[in-house]
């Protein structure tokens, strides 16, 4: 019954911040779309602003379970890596594109608490990548040494295509912005891809966008 509470909470939380942002969004307005009471709130949550930093903790999890399954999933190394990238930054794009011109100001309010968080969130993505490193290097797919600094890197280059480096106006454009990452993920395998499997990588990678572009 908690949990049910909590996730009414933050469902109601995450409509409301995208239909009209943060600042204007108030406890009373959380209560009445989870239909809950005021009351009820403060007996979970302390504050307005922990219920938006818990909502942006449960985005991550639920990223996090993806990031978990795509790395057991069937493929090689470097396409398991090459979707699990993508994924980071379209799980989060889908999250919050409807939020419109809240973004920048959701992050400004939440910004001092936002920040650590942040910080855990990115670690513990770079923690489910360095275990497929570190699969590609035992098979001599990868090349490199440091698995976690090299999932590090790869979170930091891919960080510039999540939601809080966007305008308003790009968040309208998932087809570009998925392109743009994609982009970017195939330049960072081709810097941890063993020299003879860069090539091959190369040859399917630019078959699979010629497939991708041909009608359905």
């Amino acid at each position: 019954m908690a949990d049910d509470t909590r996730n009414r909470i933050f469902d109601a939380a995450e409509r409301l911040i995208a239909r009209l942002g943060y600042q204007k969004t108030t406890v009373d307005d959380i209560a009445m779309e989870a239909r809950i009471s005021k009351r009820t709130i403060y007996l979970h949550f302390p504050s307005k602003e922990e219920i938006a930093l818990v909502t942006i903790d449960r985005i991550a999890e639920r990223l996090n379970e993806r990031l978990r399954l795509l790395a057991r999933a069937e493929g090689s190394p470097a396409a398991r890596l090459r979707e699990m990238l993508r994924e980071r930054v379209m799980f989060r794009f889908d999250s919050v594109h409807e939020y419109r011109g809240g973004i920048d100001e959701s992050v400004r309010s939440l910004r001092p608490g936002l920040l650590a968080r942040r910080a855990c969130h990115f670690d513990a993505e770079a923690r489910i990548l360095a275990e497929v490193l570190a699969e590609g290097r035992a098979t001599s797919e990868f090349t490199g040494g440091d698995d976690v600094a090299t999932a590090q890197a790869m979170i930091l280059a891919t960080n510039a295509l999540l939601p809080a480096s966007l305008s308003p106006s790009e968040l309208e454009e998932r087809t570009e912005i998925e392109a743009w990452a994609l982009r970017i993920i195939d330049l960072l395998l081709g810097g941890v891809l063993a020299k003879g499997l860069a090539r091959t990588a190369r040859r399917f990678l630019d078959g699979t966008r010629r497939r991708a572009a041909l009608p359905s």
